[in-house]
């Protein structure tokens, strides 16, 4: 085990930073040089941040300046705020690799649309974090970068596929940073590393210009969203960016919330740790004047397998074209070689597994794989079917408050092997609803055993991720309903985080 890294900087929430800027207390230069220092002091260890923005002084200048020449009216609500962004999303002047070899010379011409919205609310883009290889794993690993390590534990990661970004938030780097997800990639990270997280749905934000590594997909599509220290960050970003989040600056009362919640995580059993953070965020919000009540699981546990079938359908081709010379490391090899397995052989090729012991790989081999038009046709209306049954479900709840993973931060080189562990976080991705994680609690020294024992080798990676564990963050997530938005998330949110 490494040491915990120390915070270098006092001032390390995006609310203070930018109200400190206003107020004329600090300068945005003072602000991006500490947190500059603090880049270097962890680098080493971390390995996270693997791009850096030199026009990131000028702008830091040009927002003293305006404090001095107009006055804090003047000032957007992140002024001087430093900003990571994950690699997949355009910064003029540097590169979206992620993380292929013959990619290297890929530099972007111009900004997403979600980074130039950023400066113009007054942030500082200090520059690009680490991704996972073409963005397909839970684990921040890629030939290009490197691979970036977890703040605390040297031997785990950060998660993914926004692992870098969540890394430096942390490590107190930066105090907000910009991901996205299509298959828990804020929440996942958000939950390894003990920070908070807002993916909204599409319509309130929609990709924000992040390079689309799936364009074939059509019934299930990335979202663009924050990380950050706290909640009342993810409120400012979310402000920032124009996503409507009225009543959440200080909430601290839960009357009239009615919150349904689940701990089941579906095909890979949760951890004793995940299991407790979810009964401690249902204590909290009872506490809170909240209503809470016990909801069916089942349902996501479906969800998972479909949105994992629809993410299949092409075999992942579009991925593959993706590293034209290159080749996969092994852990997205293995996952690109499972997708094109052929249709006909996946039932033998299932059965041979289930014999072997390996009942979820067998399960994953038979329910995925290449689709042809029609039964993709036929997702999309499998999709649209359990929408209705889920509202029917959670039609009296406000939001719901669930896992996040299975497990907590992974052991390096295990992602692929456990890709289940995330499914708990798939539900809102097939549904297109705003979701987000907020911390909740340590795993205890008791915690890091109590699986049952298992020949399946997911089921063992598991229990080795629990092994050694003790200290390491676990989050909760919370999904608003069909009827609810951006705002009801970070309500709940909030709610859970005043009461840590």
């Amino acid at each position: 085990m490494t040491t915990p890294i120390e915070p270098l900087f006092r001032l390390d929430s995006a609310v203070a930073i930018a109200a400190a800027i206003r107020d004329r207390q600090v300068a945005a230069v003072d602000v991006l040089a500490a947190h500059r220092a603090r880049d270097e002091a962890t680098h080493r260890q971390l390995n996270a941040l693997v791009q850096r923005r030199d026009e990131s002084d000028a702008d830091a200048r040009r927002i003293d300046a305006a404090a001095l020449r107009t006055g804090a009216s003047a000032l957007g609500v992140l002024a001087g705020v430093p900003v990571s962004v994950k690699e997949c999303f355009p910064v003029a002047g540097l590169w979206t690799t992620l993380g292929i070899e013959s990619r290297r010379s890929v530099v972007d011409a111009a900004d997403a649309p979600l980074v130039t919205s950023l400066k113009a609310a007054g942030a500082v883009i200090v520059g690009k974090a680490n991704v996972p290889q073409a963005m397909y794993l839970h684990e921040t690993d890629n030939p290009v970068w490197g691979r970036t390590n977890h703040p605390l534990k040297a031997d785990r990661g950060p998660g993914g596929s926004s692992g870098g970004d969540a890394a430096l938030v942390a490590a107190g780097v930066v105090p907000l940073a910009v991901g996205n997800d299509l298959a828990g990639s804020l929440r996942q990270p958000a939950h390894a590393c003990g920070i908070a997280t807002l993916m909204p749905r599409s319509s309130a934000l929609g990709d924000g210009g992040a390079f689309d590594t799936m364009p074939h997909l059509t019934v299930v599509r990335p979202r663009a969203g924050f990380l950050a220290g706290s909640v009342a960050d993810l409120v400012l970003a979310a402000r920032a960016t124009s996503v409507t989040v009225p009543g959440c600056e200080a909430v601290t009362d839960g009357h009239g919330l009615r919150i349904g919640w689940w701990d089941d995580t579906g095909s890979v059993p949760a951890s004793p740790a995940v299991i407790r953070g979810v009964a401690e965020a249902v204590t909290r919000l009872r506490a809170a004047g909240a209503t809470v009540v016990p909801l069916d699981p089942a349902i996501a546990a479906e969800a998972a397998w479909l949105h994992l079938a629809i993410l299949a359908a092409d075999g992942g081709l579009h991925v593959r074209t993706l590293f034209g010379g290159s080749r996969p490391i092994p852990g997205v090899a293995r996952l690109l070689r499972i997708a094109a397995l052929p249709r006909p052989v996946r039932p033998l090729m299932a059965s041979v597994a289930r014999i072997a012991g390996r009942r979820l790989e067998a399960e994953a081999v038979a329910k995925t794989g290449p689709r042809d038009a029609a039964e993709v046709m036929s997702f999309a209306a499998a999709r649209l079917d359990l929408a209705s049954r889920f509202a029917a479900l959670a039609a009296t709840c406000d939001a719901i408050v669930c896992p996040v993973s299975a497990v907590p931060a992974l052991r390096h080189g295990t992602a692929a092997r456990l890709i289940l562990a995330a499914a708990p976080c798939l539900l809102a991705n097939l549904l297109d609803l705003a979701a987000g994680a907020v911390p909740i609690t340590t795993v205890r020294p008791d915690e890091e055993t109590g699986r049952q024992p298992s020949r399946d080798p997911v089921l063992r990676a598991a229990a080795a991720t629990d092994r050694g564990s003790r200290g390491l963050p676990i989050g909760v997530q919370v999904i608003a309903t069909p009827t609810r938005d951006e705002a009801t998330v970070l309500r709940v949110m909030r709610l859970i985080e005043a009461a840590g």
